[in-house]
């Protein structure tokens, strides 16, 4: 198969809004830049920001509301304006903690000390699902595919249920997962019969082909094969896809990753690095049999590894990197040529969102957010710097106090002001920094997202130099001083 398929077919971007949901206004400047780099479709992830209704309205996110149906209605006429094709992700199966962490919902776990897998054993979780389905197809009226996730179901096979079902002879952890996935598709298919359903491939990728093959997923679902990696194994892979063809699913997807897959806590994406793992799948793609339907690749840009964890790198960090591998997939490779779009799309001087010095040194009209970046580029560099490490390992630190010290709350208080002095010229510096990124952060994100990433990236690092800076004010307090008296020593 010609590399040259992924270029011709669907490229979908990943929007997942299970953290760091964008104003709506900054939404709607994302579809036509996205247009504008390269994609034609979207894949929209939204779950606790989709306005459930009835019994599912408990879904609904309390950190901040959920976007009307107005809003989403808005959302994808705009999209369908620009040639984007949308497909809705809701999960059925795995990583449904957004819905199981509510205790309404929490008999229906697979076991309970696990808030992301479903009991597929339950009616009444089954019935949910369809229900989440329906909700979300009924407001996606012209989408003709829908994803049901159904990656990583961690614990599926011990809960009691599964353990009585299969100590029945020829019973498996396998067929009970393919199983609930027939019976799910099978069932938003009655409601909606010419709908095509994607579903991602790792719970597959240990069964044989026989065993696929005989579930009846054949001709119910597309499998999505994805991998993040910039060295993926391009053979592998290849072996995957015509594993699934010989099951008879000659539909297939592949996704590869701009930014959300390096580090959990990740705040900075590497451009080169997400281009890589494009650079790969085009090499997987080159290598198929004729006989595999390649539909397209999903760009996944994840804002959470799941939706219990911390904010990962946000779209305007991302944005470089979604760019960039777009034109990689277009251009066959990342050219000369590739690299200008990106800039010229982009209005930067810069591929890559940490080139500090080039970023604002394109044209006029740089994209929305390009100022968020500079400024948490900027920070992260202070954050990672070796100005924190070095309170660590100060000599007047382990010196003169070391955790013997600030127990018994004593210092010396000449070195107390050298502490002190060089702690707080780090930290003004800091605070300033995170004042611009909070100014520009509240233009394009709520409130509580920008309380969210400063509570999880900048206070982390903060509190233990604040602490010590506390516990040196106490020790002087106890000693008969204060900073005042250490500055005129």
């Amino acid at each position: 198969m010609d590399q040259r398929t992924l270029a011709r077919g669907k490229r979908l971007v990943h929007l997942d809004l299970k953290g760091a949901p964008p104003r709506i206004n900054y939404l709607y400047e994302l579809i036509h830049l996205f247009a504008d780099l390269g994609a034609n479709g979207i894949l929209v992830e939204y779950e606790d920001m989709f306005p459930y209704e009835k019994e599912l309205k408990v879904l609904q996110s309390k950190v901040h509301p959920p976007y009307s149906r107005e809003e989403i209605i808005s959302f994808q006429d705009i999209a369908y304006s620009r040639g984007l094709e949308i497909i809705p992700l809701v999960q059925t199966f795995g990583h449904l903690e957004f819905v199981l962490k509510h205790s309404t919902f929490g008999k229906l776990r697979e076991v309970h000390n696990c808030l992301g897998t479903l009991n597929p054993h339950s009616k009444q979780a089954i019935a949910l699902v369809l229900d989440m389905l329906h909700q979300v197809m009924e407001v996606h009226p012209k989408s003709t595919v829908l994803h049901i996730g159904a990656d990583e179901v961690y614990m599926l096979g011990q809960g009691e249920q599964s353990k009585e079902w299969l100590s029945i002879p020829g019973h498996s952890i396998d067929k009970l997962f393919l199983s609930h996935i027939t019976t799910v598709v099978e069932g938003i298919r009655r409601s909606y019969p010419s709908l095509s359903v994607i579903m991602w491939d790792d719970m597959l990728r240990s069964m044989t082909s026989d065993t696929i093959k005989d579930s009846g997923l054949v001709g119910l679902v597309q499998p999505m094969l994805w991998d993040y990696s910039p060295v993926l194994d391009v053979n592998n892979s290849i072996m995957l896809m015509e594993k699934y063809r010989s099951a008879g699913l000659i539909q297939q997807w592949v996704a590869s990753s701009f930014k959300g897959s390096t580090v959990v806590h990740t705040c900075v994406t590497n451009t080169q690095r997400h281009v890589d793992n494009h650079l790969q799948w085009l090499k997987v793609a080159s290598g198929l049999s004729s006989d595999i339907e390649l539909q397209g690749i999903a760009l996944t840009g994840w804002q959470r590894y799941d939706h219990l964890s911390v904010l990962c790198e946000l779209m305007p960090l991302g944005l470089h990197s979604l760019a960039s591998c777009l034109q990689t997939l277009l251009h066959g490779s990342f050219t000369e040529e590739a690299q200008n779009k990106v800039m010229e799309a982009l209005g930067t001087g810069t591929t890559d969102v940490g080139d500090i010095v080039r970023l604002s040194q394109g044209n006029s009209r740089s994209y929305t957010g390009m100022k968020l970046a500079e400024v948490v580029v900027q920070l992260t560099a202070m954050l990672e710097s070796q100005d924190v490490r070095y309170f660590e390992s100060s000599m007047y630190v382990r010196g003169w106090f070391s955790p013997y010290h600030r127990q018994r709350k004593i210092i010396n208080p000449l070195f107390a002001e050298q502490i002190q002095n060089q702690a707080k010229m780090f930290l003004e510096a800091v605070e300033i920094k995170v004042k611009e990124v909070r100014q520009q952060m509240i233009l394009l994100y709520p409130d509580s997202t920008v309380e969210e990433w400063i509570s999880q990236h900048v206070t982390p690092v903060l509190k233990p130099l604040q602490d010590l800076l506390m516990d040196i004010h106490t020790a002087l307090e106890d000693m008969g001083l204060s900073v005042s008296d250490t500055a005129a020593l």
